[in-house]
């Protein structure tokens, strides 16, 4: 009688577990049938470790046999964007991996999509701005006036560049865009290299210039026009799944509440603050 009712707990709880899993498309602990797993890529793009995660996860998951990525970012940074780039690329190795575009898939946002083996955008979705930018500050008008000096001792001449407490001298500058160079010709050969793009060809389009989703079409940097759900379609066709894909997404993780505390208030700082640019490198767009 006891393994009877432990049973009829186990499979209760088994058939909860797979209902909720089936109707909000999240991940259960037992996934059934071929599923097409969607990684959202939202925002700008500070950290590659929670993408990463769940493209690894749905790549090593046998029941899903394709991926779809949805973007909707304007980009970040570099370093980032490689890394979520070096993971999709392994991943059309393994099995299909198609882009969706949301509102804006720009600069990063277009970096991260460019392995994948197709490119779904709207019309009107805004990506390209394929380049690379830095941005530097200059508050030592600002110091003088309150009376502030700043006292500097470095290893090199070159150790404080782009400091905001000196003017920047031509050789700083030409050694800023001597590395903006380099960082801008790896993104135009990836993208050249992925999207199967004549260097020049793509070297034309990279001068930071936004398009709409139908005129990236036309240059060769997006594969076709649609929405998400047609995304997961044509995910589903790539991989053989027949009839209409389900759909599976990451786990939404649950942070502690003190954790949701730091991250409600610096949220809360950030958008009082206008979401300031992160430091370095960046591949990404500032229109929005």
């Amino acid at each position: 009688m006891a393994l009877a009712t432990f049973g009829a707990i186990f499979l209760v709880f088994f058939l909860i577990i797979l209902a909720v899993g089936n109707l909000t498309g999240r991940s259960t602990p037992f996934p059934l049938g071929e599923r097409v797993g969607v990684v959202p890529i939202t925002g700008v793009i500070l950290s590659s470790e929670k993408i990463n995660e769940a493209i690894t996860r749905f790549r090593e998951d046998a029941s899903v046999k394709a991926i779809v990525l949805r973007i909707d970012s304007p980009g970040g940074g570099v370093g980032p964007s490689q890394e979520i780039f070096d993971e999709v690329r392994r991943t059309v190795s393994v099995k299909p991996v198609v882009a969706s575009m949301g509102s804006v898939a720009a600069s990063g946002g277009y970096y991260v999509a460019a392995p994948a083996n197709r490119i779904v955008a709207n019309p009107g979705t805004i990506t390209g701005s394929i380049g690379v930018i830095m941005e530097f500050t200059n508050f030592q008008d600002l110091l003088e006036k309150i009376g502030l000096k700043t006292q500097v001792v470095k290893s090199g001449e070159h150790k404080d560049i782009g400091s905001p407490v000196r003017p920047m001298s031509e050789e700083d500058r030409r050694i800023l865009q001597s590395l903006i160079d380099d960082v801008h010709d790896q993104f135009v050969t990836a993208v050249a290299e992925e999207r199967s793009l004549a260097f020049d060809h793509a070297a034309g389009l990279a001068d930071g210039r936004i398009f709409s989703g139908r005129q990236a079409m036309t240059a060769g940097l997006v594969d076709e026009l649609g929405n998400l759900h047609d995304a997961v379609r044509i995910a589903g066709e790539l991989a053989g799944i027949s009839g209409e894909p389900k759909t599976l997404y990451p786990t939404p993780e649950k942070p502690k509440f003190f954790e949701f505390l730091i991250q409600e208030s610096i949220t809360q700082l950030r958008q009082s603050l206008q979401e300031p640019n992160p430091v370095g490198l960046q591949y990404l767009w500032q229109g929005n």
